[in-house]
């Protein structure tokens, strides 16, 4: 507070070179699907040994002809146009003839090239990727064009997208009917902008050092604003209210940071430690998400107790600036006594509100019984981005499998009788299109078999051929053969994620069962909070299997009536996410009801009081972050819709049913043992506070008159 304008400009500084050595560098994301012991990473470590070519990074560029044959007359001359330019674009290896048997389909109308460049797929940036599809703009107007595979999605990964900007707008709404005040409103957004800027910086730069998966980004912005927002929104109240208690801006600030900043820095750390126990299940794109979303959410918590009390010391008085007719009066009003009245309505009748709240999220729960985790490919990305055109322009030449072929791996010098065998048995299965003449490597130690499924990458007949392959048509062969590619890829994700998600599950509740006890010195709070929040979490698993996996009614974010497997590393990336949010809220309420248990050691009196206290801030907190989130689900992409509407349920039902219905009623129905704790334990554990210990006054003339 006292070096206000040095703190700033250093944070200033700091965040402007974060973003100039990111933009350097370049974005580098890869989704990294290596699965350390399963039969598609089998696969992979064979084909990188032998058949370097195969792993190298390529994609398929896809022409149609809007009149005729695409192989003749003008159609032919736009193709070969494209064709020479694709080889004239920097990194690229080669460019495959687009005119062969193969690459044209059987009615004429559609062809493709493969693009092979002189790098692996996680070393594509965007410019590459711009280049690539630069290169094919000139013909446009005469064929149909697009760039598939990784190089179509990185290219779409550019193009702008509203949903920070609605998110922003509408958490602008909600502070300034919190606050009455523009000046009060436009901190917290400023400060997690600075915040985000530096946060999506960091994750450009470890996309340099790790896999950073293509949706890791974005799920860091709608993070990082989120928490931003409602850290600052969390630290401005409790200056306020020093402030409307006679305190100076000096006063205030240090007390604000020691107390509230205290709050920040624990409910920052849950999230940080659910998402860093993600590494825990042994998935590298999970562990990627987790530590690219927690670098965000550290930096919203430095953001918020060092940026923010220089630029509130800054502004000093000035922060009622500026004040929303109409609405800064009624800001001003605690509000806590519609809060009262409706925690001790509750509190009158705990049973009937803790059974409608619990029949509520049982019910929306229910469609998850039915969840079957799948895989993001292509063929779910938003129709009319480039990626999504080429794919189905394949799908339609070519069948519905091509977009996934299968890579039979064998490994050992390769016995042609036996490679015959296994490829007769799989151009004998019915799940099988077409399968490829085995190909030996270079160094005749390995060959591969190419198997198109019948079927599209993600649907389920396509899963149970994966798994029928390996366990019934391989093995009767003889050949010790691996199924991989991306398509099985996928299916060993999902499976491993499932048998994973119990696990992580399990490490998440129990450490924050752990950082609960030690908060509050109780055995039954936290494992009070461990089933509320994962009945809040199961109800938003269901949502998203109602409206992605069975169709229902996502038209309304713009799916159109498609039926889209949930993504299989989005439930885990939800849990923890979702789990360490919600005990930012379990926190900040349960410090109110402690603080008021250990003045009156009345419990009942506690619960409606703690909730009275803290009711306005926790539902104006969970409104941005909902806003926030569900802005999210008007991105194209739908792995990033899954996670805005699954995270923006879950946040609405914790701060509507958890909050307002079952914490009140559970904790009146507990009583007293609420916050019980055996005398032996309360000896052997360590004193938390989570709100500190208030700084003491400043000594008189330590401070700048000017804030004060």
């Amino acid at each position: 507070m006292r070096r206000r304008w040095p703190v700033l400009i250093v944070c200033l500084l700091v965040v402007a070179a974060l973003a100039v050595v990111a933009g350097v560098l370049g974005t580098r994301t890869s989704d990294d699907f290596s699965l350390p012991g399963t039969g598609s990473q089998r696969a992979t470590d064979i084909l990188e040994k032998h058949f370097p070519s195969l792993t190298e990074l390529s994609s398929p560029v896809v022409f149609e002809a809007r009149e005729g044959r695409i192989d003749e007359g003008a159609n032919r001359k736009a193709v070969e146009a494209v064709v020479k330019r694709l080889e004239g674009v920097e990194d690229v290896e080669s460019v495959s003839d687009p005119f062969s048997a193969t690459t044209v389909s059987r009615d004429g109308r559609i062809a493709y090239t493969t693009v092979t460049f002189s790098m692996a797929p996680q070393d594509l940036t965007r410019e590459l990727a711009d280049d690539v599809v630069d290169a094919t703009e000139h013909e446009r107007d005469r064929i149909r064009i697009a760039v598939g595979g990784i190089v179509g999605q990185q290219a779409e990964a550019q193009i702008g997208d509203p949903a920070e900007a609605i998110g922003l707008g509408v958490a602008l709404i909600v502070l300034l009917f919190t606050f009455g005040t523009f000046v009060a409103a436009g901190m917290p957004i400023l400060t997690a902008l600075i915040g985000l800027g530096a946060g999506l910086s960091l994750v450009t730069i470890l996309g340099h050092v790790i896999a950073v998966p293509t949706v890791g980004p974005t799920l860091g912005t709608m993070i990082g604003l989120g928490v931003g927002i409602d850290y600052a929104l969390f630290l401005i109240t409790r200056h306020r209210q020093h402030l409307a208690a006679g305190m100076t801006v000096a006063e205030s600030i240090p007390r604000t940071v020691a107390t509230s900043g205290n709050a920040v820095v624990f409910a920052g750390g849950t999230v940080v430690i659910a998402l860093c126990s993600l590494a825990l299940a042994g998935i590298p794109i999970v562990a990627s998400l987790g530590y690219s979303a927690a670098i965000v959410v550290v930096i919203a918590v430095l953001a918020a107790i060092t940026l923010l009390p220089a630029l509130l010391a800054i502004v000093g008085r000035r922060i009622d600036a500026l004040k929303l007719p109409g609405v800064h009066r009624r800001a001003q009003r605690s509000g806590h006594h519609g809060w009262a009245r409706w925690a001790d309505t509750v509190a009158r009748r705990p049973w009937p509100f803790l059974v409608l709240g619990v029949v509520l999220l049982l019910a929306l729960t229910i469609p998850m019984l039915s969840l079957r985790l799948g895989q993001a490919d292509n063929g779910t990305a938003a129709k009319g981005t480039e990626q999504r055109i080429a794919y189905d322009l394949l799908a339609e030449g070519f069948g519905p499998g091509f977009n996934g072929p299968l890579l039979i791996a064998v490994d050992g010098p390769p016995d042609e009788a036996a490679l015959a065998r296994l490829a007769a048995a799989l151009k004998a299965d019915p799940g099988i299109a077409a399968v490829t003449p085995p190909v030996p490597a270079p160094d005749g130690q390995a060959a591969v078999i190419t198997a198109t499924p019948t079927t599209a990458p993600a649907a389920l007949e396509t899963e149970t051929l994966v798994k029928h392959l390996r366990d019934d048509v391989i093995p009767p062969t003889g050949v010790d053969a691996q199924v991989g590619g991306m398509t099985a890829a996928g299916v060993d994700l999902a499976a491993k994620i499932s048998d994973r998600l119990p696990q992580v599950i399990l490490i998440v509740i129990g450490l924050s069962f752990v950082l609960l006890l030690l908060a509050f010195r109780s055995i039954l709070l936290p494992i009070k909070a461990a089933v509320m929040n994962l009945l809040s979490i199961g109800a938003a698993y269901g949502v998203v299997t109602l409206v992605f996996q069975e169709g229902f009614a996502n038209s309304l974010i713009g799916l159109g009536g498609e039926h889209i497997p949930v993504v299989s590393f989005v439930p885990l990336m939800m849990f923890a996410i979702l789990f360490g949010l919600s005990m930012d809220y379990e926190v900040f309420l349960l410090s109110a009801c402690h603080e008021h248990w250990q003045t009156a050691r009345d419990a009942r009196r506690a619960v409606v009081d703690g909730i009275a206290s803290t009711g306005r801030v926790i539902t104006s907190a969970a409104l941005i972050m909902v806003s926030v989130f569900a802005a999210f689900m008007f991105n194209e992409d739908p792995t990033v819709k899954q996670f805005g509407l699954g995270m923006a349920v879950a946040v609405a039902v914790d701060a509507t049913i958890v909050r307002c219905l079952l914490v009140p009623a559970v904790m009146v129905l507990l009583g007293r043992s609420a916050w019980w704790l055996p005398a032996w334990l309360d000896k052997r554990l360590p004193h938390l506070s989570i709100e500190g210990e208030p700084e003491p006054t400043p000594a008189a003339g330590r401070v700048p008159e000017s804030v004060a």
